[in-house]
């Protein structure tokens, strides 16, 4: 899945974009028809939890977004993909039963 990773105000290094590449791929697994999707990576000023990463998916018929924060781009990449699992199984059922 074509996928674009922006980090706001600093540059991800290689590593951290194939770690998210990787975790959002394995989304494919639950559902396989997505379109493509966006990462917006950022980095705020307060707390130890100061690491936050936004994804958004594009399926056909709508739009999923998850949005987590955490003390590491990896943690919050991981609280990310997982809502978005949540997401892609109910919307899922949706279209199985015909209501999208």
């Amino acid at each position: 899945m074509k996928l674009q990773v922006h980090s706001i105000h600093f540059d991800a290094d290689q590593k951290l974009i194939d770690f998210i590449q990787k975790k959002v791929d394995k989304l494919e697994t639950f559902y396989d028809r997505m379109v493509d999707g966006e990462v917006f990576l950022r980095v705020n000023n307060e707390g130890v939890e100061n690491k936050t990463v936004e994804i958004k998916l594009k399926v056909p018929g709508s739009q999923l977004f998850a949005k987590e924060q955490a003390a590491s781009f990896e943690a919050a990449t991981d609280l990310a993909t997982e809502a978005l699992r949540k997401q892609l199984r109910k919307f899922k059922t949706k279209v199985t039963n015909g209501r999208v």
